[in-house]
Parts: structure tokens; C-alpha cells; sequence
């Protein structure tokens, strides 16, 4: 109603279970206010729900829609013009296989006019969970789901957002305390779950209590990803950071970064030597290290070296695809953060949908005892025992080249700071998510740079300390 007026012409098609019980509240809700709903409700196997039925007798008592019909057999679809409003209520979050037959051509029907659609819960044909083998075609596209209580794991996944549309959680007072209580391997990370993992900062701390950083970044002609991951680091509020890159990297470096402290690379061009962490707290690698075979060897013999905790990315992570063996040799607790791309070729291949990536990204963290981070707009944090914390910060702005090597700077200075690595994870990709939505909100998503993400970064700190 805050949306459509009562001149909108409305259809409502119900389903026999309890999401059509909801589809026929609507209807007879909005009749009552004016509105000029017609009605169809699917009963092919003369076997509705109970509170589908329930409500099917109310709207009959209610005689105000324009049109009822119920289909039990063959069926004459309506004409769906470009000022019909469909609501969707044919089938809800129990839904456990493709739509076949005549509901798929109903959905076909429904997609192929230029009415616009609001899915009550879920959009009819999708599922809640696994769509890997579901028929995409058979799925409704809405423009609008209102979904009850709480979102979906397939709402979070990037290949279902094209059935989703805009996305509203309807709160309908279920029991707080029985959602808390029950068992699920899936979270999504709210503030109010941070607040309790801040460290505090004591007064009496100076530099050298407060933690030191290793960047490992840049090759000739990519000194940028150096300068951002190696900015965010000092950002995360980590007490000091060397950056090791390449020597043709030292004056913009040393311009771009003055407070870092320089550790120049024997070769002029790119990373080709270990370095020794044992006055270090934390190691990031990766941010435009390129991937020349001498880079290579040197990446995974500083891996092997490393003796704290360690964050690899971007090129690292290329590497490590490239020489596969080598995955083995991972210590446990190392954080990786691929984008699905370079998840696609850590696994070997690409994978089949999100859900598929996902799971197989869940099946690694566990296999390697590792915390990794497959990016995306519900960025989705996979822990050693299968758990999985979604991001809720965030936006499209923050599809652009360097905003990877910012959350790998910032994840490796809270490392450094003295947080473990869970924590670093959880709290690194609010705040990178949440400084992009800040400076999305000043500057606009077109505009944004992974340097404006550095920049917000300070307020989002603020915001998670208010």
C-alpha cells in the first residue's frame, strides 16, 4: 500500500499451502482497502493447508475481491498488462524441488509480461538453501520480496539476486529466544557482535606495545596495491608496519606511505627473497606481487617461514593455484580472502553457482584448518569448524581494483594489534564493508576509490566504539 495505489489493478496467485494462506490474507486485506484484487488460487490436488483453507474462507466471507477462482483443473491466464501489480504466493521456503508442468509455465507467463511482482517470502520456485540443479527459468523474478522474519541463505548468494529484486525483512515476532537457541552452521555479523571483540587501547600504550605488521606487496608497475594494503594496515591502528616490495617501488612508497618503515627487495622489479618474522606479529602477502616464477618460489618459502599469524591474497593466492601441491603446505590459522575467481582457481576449476563455491569453500577451510574469506557483497567468512559468519556492510561502490588489497591490509594490522584470527576476520570485513558504505554515502558509488575505503576508515572505527 506504501507503494501501489488503489488504481493499480492487483492478481494474487495462491499456492494450496501456508505461503497461499498468506497470498489470500493479502488479497482480502487489500480488498477491504479499496483496491481491485482478483484472485486465483491453485488447488489441483483438492488439498489445501490449514491456514491456507482458513483464509480462502475468509476472503469468500469478506466478499469484497473482484474476481475468485479457484483451479482445480485446466486454467485460463489472466492478461497482465505493464499496470498490474502480481502478487506471488504460489509456494514458500518449503519448497524442495523444480517447478514442473503447469506451475512452470505459470512462472514462465508470470516473467515473460511487464507487470511487476512481489513475492511474498520467497520467489516461487526458488529455494531456500541449494539451487545448484534447480531450473532457472522455473523461478519467479520479482521485483519485490517480502520476506518473513529472516533472510534465506540463497538470498545471500549473488547468482539468485536476479529473481530477489529489492529485498525487505518483515519482522512478524517470532521467538527471539528460540532463534538464538537453534543450531545453524549459517550467521550474519551485526554490530552488536563486535563490540564485545574490541580491544581496548591502554593509555600508557606507545608503538612497540601496540603490534608490528609485515606487508609483503607490489611489483614493478603495480606499486599501488603496496601503497593501499600497506595505508589500511597503519589504519587498523597496529603500532608500526614494514612494507617489503621491489626497489623501483621505494620513492612511491616512500612519498605515498611516509609513516611506513621500507624494507627494500634484492631485485629491482618484484619479490624474489624471504624475510625473517621473528620481530613480527602478523604477515600480509600478496597485493600485486605478480607471479614470476622466482616470485613464486620466495612466496612459498616465506610461507613456510613464517612463524605468526598470516594473511594471503591476490596474487598469493594465484600462486598458490598455479602450484597446487603447494596447498598442503599452508600452516593452519592462515586467513585467505579470494575473490570467487581466485577461489574458482584455487579449487581447480570453476565451480557450479554460488552455493556450490560456497560449500567448497567450507569443505577447504576445514580441510586446511584455515579462515577463509570468499568476497562478494555478502562477503562469507568460513571458519576451521565449518561455521560460516556472513558480512552485513558493504556495497557495489567497492567493485573496484584495490578494495581487496585494503581489506588485506586491514585484516593483517589487527592481527598485529592483537587480535586472533576469527576476530580480525569478523571485525576486518564490517569495517571495510562499513568505511565503503560511509563513503558511498559522502561521494556515491560510481566515484568510489579503494582509497576513499582508507579514508572512512577512522569513522567506521568511531561507529564501532560509540
Amino acid at each position: 500500500m506504501d507503494e501501489w495505489t488503489e488504481r493499480t489493478p492487483i492478481v494474487v496467485f495462491a499456492g494450496p499451502g501456508n505461503n497461499g494462506g498468506d497470498a489470500l490474507a493479502v488479497a482480502r486485506m487489500l480488498a477491504e482497502q479499496g483496491y481491485q484484487v482478483s484472485v486465483y488460487l491453485f488447488n489441483i490436488h483438492q488439498q489445501l493447508s490449514q491456514d491456507c483453507a482458513t483464509n480462502k474462507q475468509r476472503l469468500i466471507d469478506g466478499k469484497r475481491v473482484k474476481r475468485f477462482t479457484e483451479i482445480t483443473q485446466n486454467f485460463d491466464p489472466p492478461k497482465l498488462d505493464a499496470n498490474t501489480l502480481v502478487i506471488d504466493g504460489l509456494f514458500g521456503s518449503g519448497l524442495n524441488k523444480p517447478l514442473a508442468g503447469g506451475f512452470a509455465s505459470l512462472v514462465k507467463y508470470i516473467n515473460q509480461s511487464p507487470s511487476q511482482t512481489v513475492s511474498i517470502d520467497i520467489p516461487s520456485g526458488l529455494m531456500t538453501e541449494d539451487n545448484t540443479n534447480n531450473i532457472r527459468s522455473h523461478i519467479i523474478k520479482a521485483d519485490l520480496t517480502l520476506t518473513l522474519q529472516q533472510k534465506k541463505l540463497s538470498m545471500l548468494l549473488a547468482d539468485n539476486q536476479r529473481f530477489i529484486g529489492r529485498l525487505k525483512v518483515l519482522d512478524i515476532r517470532l521467538s527471539q529466544e528460540y532463534i538464538k537457541k537453534t543450531v545453524s552452521p549459517y550467521s550474519m555479523i551485526e554490530e552488536t557482535d563486535l563490540h564485545p571483540r574490541l580491544l581496548p587501547r591502554d593509555d600508557f600504550a606507545h608503538k612497540g606495545s601496540m603490534g608490528t605488521a609485515l606487508i609483503i606487496a607490489g611489483s614493478y608497475g603495480m606499486s599501488g596495491a603496496a601503497v593501499l594494503a600497506t595505508r589500511a594496515c597503519l589504519r587498523a591502528g597496529v603500532g608500526k608496519v614494514i612494507a617489503h616490495t621491489p626497489q623501483r617501488n621505494y620513492d612511491i612508497m616512500q612519498v605515498s606511505v611516509p609513516e611506513a618503515v621500507l624494507q627494500m627487495d634484492q631485485d629491482d622489479a618484484y619479490f624474489s627473497e624471504t624475510v625473517d618474522t621473528d620481530n613480527y606479529d602478523a604477515v600480509g602477502i600478496g597485493p600485486g606481487l605478480g607471479q614470476e616464477e622466482n616470485t613464486a618460489i620466495a612466496m612459498i618459502a616465506q610461507i613456510r617461514r613464517t612463524n605468526c599469524p598470516m594473511v594471503i591474497d591476490a596474487d598469493a593466492l594465484n600462486i598458490i593455484a598455479n602450484h597446487r601441491a603447494w596447498m598442503q603446505q599452508l600452516p593452519k590459522g592462515i586467513i585467505m580472502t579470494p575473490h570467487p575467481g581466485e577461489f574458482d582457481r584455487l579449487e581447480g576449476g570453476s565451480c557450479n553457482g554460488c552455493y556450490d563455491r560456497l560449500f567448497k569453500a567450507r569443505d577447504l577451510a576445514e580441510r586446511l584448518q584455515a579462515y577463509i574469506i570468499l568476497k562478494g557483497h555478502y562477503s562469507a567468512l568460513c571458519l576451521p569448524d565449518r561455521q560460516v559468519i556472513f558480512n552485513t556492510t558493504g556495497n557495489s561502490g567497492m567493485a573496484t581494483a584495490g578494495s581487496g588489497d585494503v581489506l588485506t591490509g586491514i585484516i593483517t594490522g589487527l592481527l598485529a594489534r592483537g587480535y586472533k584470527q576469527a576476530d580480525a576476520c569478523m571485525l576486518g570485513m564490517y569495517l571495510h564493508g562499513l568505511a565503503g558504505d560511509l563513503a558511498a554515502k559522502e561521494l556515491g558509488k560510481e566515484s568510489l576509490m579503494a582509497s576513499d575505503i582508507i579514508r572512512f576508515l577512522p569513522e567506521a572505527f568511531k561507529r564501532l566504539n560509540d
